[in-house]
C-alpha cells in the first residue's frame, strides 16, 4: 500500500527515508494557530491539541490521495499546561526561552495514520526536558546565532544543533524530539505487513 507523509518537515521525511520507507510527500495546509487557539478555548490539553492537528493534516491529504495510508504529524511544546508555538520574531524567541530557562517542559510528538478516510493508528510520543538556567545575555546571543534555524522549531531549539547546550536532562526518545514517534510508527507498519522483517 502506498504511503504519504502529510508534512512539510524535511526532518520527518529524512527520518522515514533513512529507515528505508518509500513514500510521497503531500503538504497539508491548515491554519495551525487558529485551530490551536480554538482548542485551547475549549480547554483541550496540549496532548489533545497535538493529536487533533496530526489527524487534521492526515485527513486533509487523505481526501486528495485515494487509497494511500496517510501519515499526519504535529508537535506541541507543553509548558505548565500551555502550548508554545514556533517563534514569530527573534524577540518572541527570546521571550519563550526566558520562560523556559531553568524549568521543565514537555514535547508532544503526535502521529496519526488515515486509511480510507478513517484513523487506523495514532500515537503521541512524550519527551520531558529540563532547560538549564540561562542568562539574558546568553539567550540574546544564542538567538542571534541561530535565528535562521530555530525560527522553524517549536521551543526555539534543535537538539541536533547548538540547542543541545540548553539542557541539563532529557527523558524520552530522540526521534520524538525531532517530531516523529518513529519506533512506534515502524512497529505498526511492520505489524500491518507494510514493512518486511
Amino acid at each position: 500500500m502506498p504511503l504519504v507523509l502529510a508534512s512539510q518537515s524535511s526532518i520527518r521525511a529524512a527520518l522515514l527515508t533513512r529507515a528505508g520507507l518509500s513514500f510521497d510527500v503531500v503538504a497539508a495546509r491548515i491554519d495551525e494557530q487558529s485551530v490551536t487557539a480554538s482548542l485551547e478555548l475549549e480547554q483541550a490539553t496540549p496532548r489533545n491539541v497535538a493529536d487533533t492537528l496530526a489527524e487534521m493534516k492526515a485527513r486533509k491529504v487523505s481526501d486528495k490521495v485515494g487509497d494511500a495510508m496517510v501519515i499526519g504529524c504535529d508537535q506541541i511544546l507543553d509548558l505548565n499546561g500551555s502550548c508554545l508555538s514556533k517563534p514569530i520574531t527573534p524577540e518572541h524567541a527570546r521571550e519563550q526561552l526566558d520562560l523556559m530557562q531553568g524549568a521543565r517542559h514537555t514535547l508532544l510528538s503526535a502521529a496519526v495514520i488515515i486509511e480510507n478516510g478513517q484513523p487506523v493508528w495514532r500515537h503521541v510520543g512524550v519527551v520531558r526536558l529540563h532547560m538549564r538556567p540561562l542568562s539574558s545575555s546568553f539567550i540574546h546571543e544564542y538567538v542571534n546565532r541561530n535565528w535562521d534555524s530555530i525560527r522553524h522549531a517549536v521551543g526555539c531549539y534543535k537538539l541536533e544543533e547548538e540547542g543541545v547546550r540548553l539542557f541539563s536532562s532529557i527523558d524520552g526518545s530522540y526521534f520524538n524530539v525531532l517530531g516523529l514517534p518513529l519506533i512506534e510508527l515502524l512497529n505498526f507498519l511492520t505489524v500491518r505487513g507494510i514493512l518486511e522483517t
